[in-house]
């Protein structure tokens, strides 16, 4: 996995309390209460940053990224514990794992998306935590929803 990450463009370090890899924290993205100003934001940058490669920024790309997203929300919402069984943990490490594919096959479009809404951080703050999963999926809708108010294209 550290050279997926590797070709994807992201530095790898390893830290002293695991003996596995893992992405450094980036500026400590935080999603804030209001999401949906936060993922507007986000989508709005973006824009501005990418100038012509915007155009390329199809809400198709995001919404195969949600569509992942989607099917473990479905999951967690049938489950009431507040924290997520072993499964569903390991689900969202292989979400970790096509982010980066994607990144790293499309590193124009996707991976400043990626960057900018900061969610490999997100997907590695979740841990065990139910809400904090559920508070990405919302966070991940808000931001193809925006991405598309915005005049991003099929």
């Amino acid at each position: 996995m550290e050279e997926a990450f590797r070709k994807a463009g992201y530095k790898v370090e390893k830290t002293e309390q695991k003996s596995s890899q893992s992405l450094p924290s980036q500026g400590k993205f935080q999603l804030q209460q209001n999401y949906t100003v936060q993922a507007e934001q986000v989508i709005l940058d973006l824009k501005t940053a990418m100038g012509r490669d915007y155009q390329n920024f199809t809400t198709s790309k995001i919404r195969n990224i949600l569509a992942r997203v989607s099917e473990i929300y479905n999951d967690v919402l049938a489950e009431y514990s507040e924290t997520l069984d072993l499964e569903i943990q390991s689900r969202i490490e292989y979400l970790k794992v096509r982010l980066v594919y994607e990144c790293g096959r499309e590193p124009r479009v996707i991976k400043p998306f990626v960057d900018k809404a900061g969610l490999l951080q997100l997907l590695n703050g979740i841990g065990a935590s139910r809400q904090n999963f559920i508070n990405f999926a919302r966070y991940m809708e808000a931001l193809v929803a925006y991405h598309r108010f915005h005049g991003g294209r099929d």
